[in-house]
C-alpha cells in the first residue's frame, strides 16, 4: 500500500550544492539520503513530495557540509498482509516465480501457484498445470495475495499466493468447479449399475 509519511530528520547538504536555492538543495539531499531506504515501519522510501520546514543550518566541523533539521513528507510503499497486488513475472525458477509489484518484488512458491499439479518446463522457463493446462512464464501479468512479509534493514521478503479464486495470470480462463468430480461420479454410478445387473443375472440363474 502506498502511503504519505511525515518525517522529522536532519539532512546534510554538500558544499557543491551551496549555489542552489536552500529548499531545492535540501530536497535533493533528502532524495539522495532517503531514496530506496527500507524500514519495517514504513516500507521502502520512494520520493520526497514536500518539504514543510527547514531549521537553522549548522556547519559540520572538518566536513564543510551544512546540516539542517527538517520536516518533510515522503511517499512510501509498505506491503500489507493479505493485500491484493498486481505485477509482472520477472523470473521463473524450479521452486517458484518472482513478481515485480511496483517498487518491490515478491515470490510465489511452486506450492502456491495454482490448484493443480504443476510441472516446471526448464527449457521454456514456465510452469504448466497438468489438468488445467494453465501456464505461467516471464512477462505474464498476475494478481496475487500477500501471505507473508519480512522487513529488515535494507532487506525484505514477500511471500505471495496465486491459488485463490480470482488470482493468478490475468489471461487465465475460469475453470468450472466440480467438473472433474461430476464426471467421476457419473463413471462410478455406471459401474455400480453394471454391478447390480450382474448380480441379478446370477440370482436368476
Amino acid at each position: 500500500m502506498y502511503k504519505l509519511m511525515k518525517i522529522r530528520d536532519k539532512v546534510k547538504v554538500h558544499p557543491k550544492m551551496f549555489g542552489k536555492d536552500t529548499e531545492e538543495a535540501v530536497r535533493e539531499s533528502l532524495d539522495s539520503q532517503w531514496g530506496g531506504t527500507i524500514d519495517k515501519s514504513f516500507g521502502v522510501a520512494l520520493a520526497v513530495t514536500a518539504v514543510h520546514s527547514i531549521g537553522e543550518g549548522r556547519i559540520l566541523p572538518g566536513d564543510g557540509s551544512i546540516q539542517f533539521p527538517v520536516e518533510f513528507e515522503m511517499l512510501t510503499y509498505i506491503p500489507e498482509l493479505y493485500e491484493i497486488v498486481k505485477g509482472d513475472v520477472i523470473d521463473v525458477t524450479e521452486f517458484g516465480v518472482f513478481v515485480r509489484m511496483g517498487p518491490m518484488d515478491g515470490m510465489v512458491h511452486v506450492s502456491q501457484l495454482m490448484n493443480d499439479f504443476v510441472s516446471y518446463d526448464e527449457k521454456g522457463m514456465m510452469f504448466v498445470g497438468r489438468e488445467s493446462k494453465r501456464t505461467l512464464k516471464v512477462g505474464d501479468t498476475v494478481k496475487a495475495r500477500i501471505i507473508s512479509v519480512s522487513m529488515g534493514f535494507k532487506q525484505y521478503k514477500i511471500g505471495l499466493t496465486t491459488r485463490q479464486p480470482g488470482l493468478g495470470n490475468v489471461d487465465w480462463k475460469p475453470v468450472k468447479e466440480g467438473a472433474g468430480r461430476a464426471e467421476g461420479g457419473e463413471r462410478r454410478g455406471r459401474k455400480a449399475a453394471s454391478g447390480k445387473k450382474e448380480r441379478k443375472k446370477l440370482m436368476d440363474a
